[in-house]
């Protein structure tokens, strides 16, 4: 206990750090913040107050038009006006540098956490008496050994023990390369963060429709998923929840811990939208318990 929590201090304070004192932009951070829906204005406002560092050849400039930034823009990157100081760019060569070392140490520490906390958790699941299998046909059941999650930039294993604690499941079919998507998720975020301690009974997973486990793994850490997803390797493969998506994405659909459905983005072939699929839930929050929740489903 004393070294989780001597770890979550220290990730606060590394992210209360890098919030003081943001890193300069470089060309990942300036493509990023184009294809999760900012224009070209708010990022070069973002660059100006952070400079920018690193090349800009014919592929660099290719991937920003291909992410959406105006010429005007990509000129401003390549004449230099954002770039950093001559006399500066060794110091912030160095402290990027300490950073990737310190995001290394991190990732190093949050593996042996993780394999201990998963020690101890086989221990628990092998003692005499020990029984939390998840019901065959579950979505638990079906997800089992499959689940990841995206926590300070790091990726690991979900605990199936968790999922199987859960009634109510919002399957989030999604994309990074889906401008609604990028646009949608923010309001997931934020009402998930506002109704998940209340209702523990609660869950989000996402079913990526991303074209690679990198791209992925990249949309959770920057859109701050707080919730687990499907590893992408088994995406392909899981016929049983895609049977769930509707014929476009954004797309949520809540079902109970045996698959029913709740409420879906589409109704036949009409498309309600996401947002109303949290309306439904914002009423079904407010008008029960979570004790309610979980047993009206």
């Amino acid at each position: 206990m004393r070294l989780l929590l001597a770890t979550a201090i220290f990730f606060a304070s590394a992210s209360f750090c890098l919030a003081t004192n943001p890193a300069p932009m470089t060309l990942k951070d300036v493509s990023l913040m184009l294809r999760s829906g900012y224009t070209s204005e708010a990022v070069e406002n973002e660059v100006a107050t952070r400079h920018f560092i690193g090349p800009l050849d014919v592929s660099a400039e290719k991937n920003l038009m291909q992410a959406g930034a105006s010429l005007a823009l990509i000129n401003k990157l390549k004449s230099g006006v954002f770039a950093i100081p001559a006399s500066e760019v060794a110091a912030v060569q160095a402290k990027l540098a300490a950073k990737e070392r310190n995001r290394a140490t991190q990732l190093e520490e949050s593996r042996k956490l993780d394999t201990l906390y998963q020690a101890q958790l086989a221990q628990k699941r092998n003692a005499p008496g020990a029984n939390t299998a998840a019901p065959a046909g579950s979505v638990a059941a079906l997800v089992k050994g499959d689940l990841i999650t995206s926590r300070n930039g790091i990726t690991r294993p979900y605990l199936d023990s968790e999922f199987e604690k859960k009634k109510l499941i919002g399957l989030y079919f999604s994309a990074s390369w889906c401008g609604p998507c990028r646009k949608f998720t923010p309001s997931l975020v934020s009402f998930y963060n506002k109704n998940a301690a209340a209702h523990p009974e609660f869950e989000i997973l996402l079913v990526s429709n991303d074209k690679s486990a990198a791209a992925m793994e990249g949309y959770m850490r920057d859109q701050q998923m707080p919730w687990p997803a499907l590893s992408f390797d088994k995406v392909s493969g899981s016929a049983a929840l895609k049977k769930y998506a509707g014929s476009g994405i954004p797309c949520l659909v809540v079902v109970d811990e045996n698959g029913k459905v709740i409420s879906d983005t589409y109704s036949g072939q009409n498309r309600r939208g996401p947002e109303a699929v949290l309306g439904d839930l914002d009423q079904l929050f407010g008008s029960k318990s979570p004790s309610q929740v979980a047993q009206a489903h």
